[in-house]
């Protein structure tokens, strides 16, 4: 029967039960599917990181001025943009994990493309289809965990996102040194042949295809399902995933209105349309994107060789130092997990903010004490080991807090009518003040390190007022209510 039943669909707790949690095999086989969705945000790390070991070479092997050289590389943020503006809406159209089957073959395609571009056009525009890969697949991955997870375990299975992206960050690095140190440098022959940068952009085809096995093997979202009137097979996922709590029927309800797919003008405040503004909460939603961003996580590290030379590293050991701050990023990201469920949302927003403000006015101040200039400048070595430790405590402050918590919010914020077109929107916010700090780092940089701590300290500012004024608490509630 397609149909939903009276005594599924239409029945109630009584008043003032509280819904049934998830059982503990119910809880093991949520666990598995949110982590193979993270998998997407492991592209998104991996994409970001894997580049880096490249750039040289390229510049080398391409004769790239820097304003070519900057463009091929952001070109995946803009990518990752209209990745995410596209998801949400297609997602409503051919379903969640639709979706990642198709930023699985995007990523793989670009990967190979990337490793066998034959200048600047084509490695940019490579960049470009792996970015929309991946801007999919970071927006679409929140919408699905929160669809699929029981609402006690909702916000640790939704912090495996922004796990996932640092463990692709941490991966990435090793894989880019293992490569460079066998072939003898970045631009030098693998054994087997092909330059070792051609390598590094092969391997990020290891774990798309990966993520695509994947995604031919998980269930299809229960809203989505409900949405599409498929309600036996919705019933069948959340009695499998989520429990007893969530019923078919109150789904449906939810989705009175919304038709069979969402349209971005649904976004808008008025239901007539006549007016461009948008409804509050999808507003809240790009401006907790657009904050993450603006606080200079992407940035913060660009002078990270500079610490740690202050306290006795040769510049050489780049790569450990890289790993270090990797690592740092996983085990807060991990405590966030351990977290997020019994505290809440917004008090680690609000603590994250709050260390943010006190790390990056600390940063500040270290480099008023520098001297020198772009890649010279120094610091007294009191100064440095003080920035060293303030830097570490800054990653901390976020990796623990706006990390995590801002995928695990966009998933579940949003009702069940406009979810995938407002993560869209946030994530494409978010991918656009990514590259707008990426780009406008160096010039502000040129100035002064004071006046680009200074500028992100202003932001965490921003961030810590705004968490207390505008952000809702979502712990503990089904998507249903939101």
């Amino acid at each position: 029967m397609n149909g939903m039943d009276a005594g599924d669909g239409g029945s109630k707790a009584e008043p003032g039960a509280a819904p049934a949690g998830a059982r503990p095999e119910e809880r093991r086989s949520a666990v598995v599917v949110a982590g193979a969705a993270a998998i997407g945000g492991f592209l998104f790390g991996y994409d970001t990181a894997v580049i880096n070991g490249a750039v040289d070479a390229i510049e080398a092997e391409f004769r790239l001025s820097p304003l070519v050289l900057g463009a091929a590389v952001s070109s995946a943020l803009i990518g990752g943009a209209l990745g995410a503006w596209f998801a949400g809406p297609l997602a409503d159209r051919i379903g969640r994990v639709g979706v990642m089957r198709i930023a699985a073959v995007l990523f793989a395609v670009s990967s190979v493309g990337a490793a066998l571009a034959v200048g600047p056009v084509s490695l940019t525009a490579w960049r470009v289809v792996g970015g929309l890969a991946v801007g999919a697949a970071s927006v679409i991955a929140p919408a699905y965990i929160a669809e699929v997870a029981p609402a006690e375990q909702r916000g640790r299975l939704g912090s495996l996102q922004q796990l996932a992206i640092v463990s692709g960050i941490f991966v990435a690095l090793v894989v880019d040194y293992a490569l460079a140190t066998l072939a003898g440098g970045a631009g030098a022959q693998e054994p087997w042949g092909g330059a070792a940068w051609r390598w590094m952009f092969a391997s990020a085809a290891v774990p798309a295809v990966v993520y695509g096995v994947v995604a031919l093997r998980i269930p299809e979202s229960p809203r989505y399902l409900v949405r599409r009137k498929r309600y036996d097979e919705a019933r069948a996922v959340l009695s499998k995933y989520v429990g007893d709590g969530v019923r078919v029927g109150e789904i449906d309800r939810s989705l009175a209105g919304g038709g069979r797919g969402t349209r971005l003008s649904q976004l808008r405040g008025d239901p007539a349309g006549r007016r461009l503004g948008l409804l509050p909460i999808v507003w809240v939603g790009m401006v907790l994107g657009a904050l993450q961003q603006l606080v200079g996580i992407n940035v913060v590290f660009y002078y990270s060789t500079t610490l740690w030379r202050a306290v006795g590293f040769e510049e050489r050991d780049a790569l450990i130092t890289s790993v270090i701050t990797s690592g740092t990023n996983i085990v807060a990201t991990l405590v966030a997990i351990a977290l997020v469920d019994r505290v809440g949302r917004k008090p680690l927003l609000t603590v994250g903010a709050g260390g943010m403000v006190l790390t990056l006015a600390v940063l500040a101040w270290c480099f008023s004490r520098a001297t020198g200039s772009g890649e010279n400048v120094s610091l007294p070595p009191t100064v440095g080991v003080i920035a060293l430790v303030t830097a570490n405590l800054y990653v901390v402050s976020f990796a623990a807090s706006w990390g995590p918590v801002l995928w695990v919010l966009l998933g579940e914020m949003f009702n069940n009518r406009i979810r995938a077109a407002a993560i869209a929107v946030a994530g494409t916010v978010q991918w656009t003040a990514n590259w707008l700090v990426t780009v406008s780092f160096p010039a502000i940089a040129e100035v002064g390190l004071t006046l680009a701590y200074g500028v992100y300290t202003a932001f965490a500012v921003l961030a810590l007022v705004f968490v207390a004024r505008a952000v809702p608490e979502t712990k503990g509630r089904e998507l249903e209510t939101m």
